[in-house]
């Protein structure tokens, strides 16, 4: 990952996210819209979360977690597939619906191979309110954003077991030799209410 965004990039993104739903679902088509500057321009990993208000359940989370698309553009298309694509939800389609949704926008560091001589070492190597991780066997994968166990109140062996879940895979898969588990970072920006004003998440904090 290039420099860290400023709250002011953040907030451009987060907006666009909402705009690319809102024009989406009005005209069918995805919105263009010109970098605010020279880093939004940069590939980076990105997802978009979608949380219903004032509750916080999850609406929708799609994103792309390598760097392969200029920010922006993969901003939008995540914006688009959180509202519309998530399988574990109706997709979107009734514009007044965003008039009920906090959009937050995660930008990620490339993930990186955690590397070890024995599987029980992920549980030292994995920090709460800091990692993302990523479980991978085969072609079976499963990502799990760095504030879900922030949310969720899960420790370092509940984080791993839930990403094995999210992957199709038993709980304690990450114990075995031949599972990879990937970590990465995310700055993460949010609406404090629908179209409020956004703030970047301290996750450390949060704990």
């Amino acid at each position: 990952m290039g420099e860290k965004l400023t709250v002011e990039e953040g907030e451009f993104l987060v907006r666009l996210a909402r705009k690319a739903i809102v024009h989406y679902l009005e005209s069918g088509k995805k919105i263009e819209e010109k970098p605010l500057t020279q880093r939004l321009e940069e590939k980076r990993g990105v997802f978009v979360t979608l949380k219903k208000y004032p509750s916080d359940e999850l609406r929708g989370c799609i994103g792309f977690p390598e760097p392969i698309k200029p920010l922006v553009e993969a901003t939008v298309e995540a914006a688009i597939s959180a509202a519309t694509g998530d399988p574990r939800f109706p997709p979107m389609r009734d514009l007044s619906e965003m008039e009920k949704i906090k959009v937050e926008v995660s930008v990620l560091t490339p993930p990186k191979k955690l590397e070890v001589d024995n599987p029980k070492e992920y549980v030292e190597k994995i920090e709460i309110g800091r990692h993302g991780i990523i479980v991978r066997r085969g072609a079976r994968s499963g990502l799990l954003l760095p504030q879900v166990p922030v949310e969720e109140g899960w420790d370092e062996i509940e984080f791993l077991s839930h990403a094995c879940l999210k992957a199709g895979l038993p709980p304690d898969w990450w114990c075995s030799s031949d599972c990879e588990i990937y970590v990465f970072e995310a700055q993460v920006f949010e609406e404090e209410k629908p179209e409020g004003p956004v703030r970047e998440r301290d996750l450390a904090e949060e704990q």
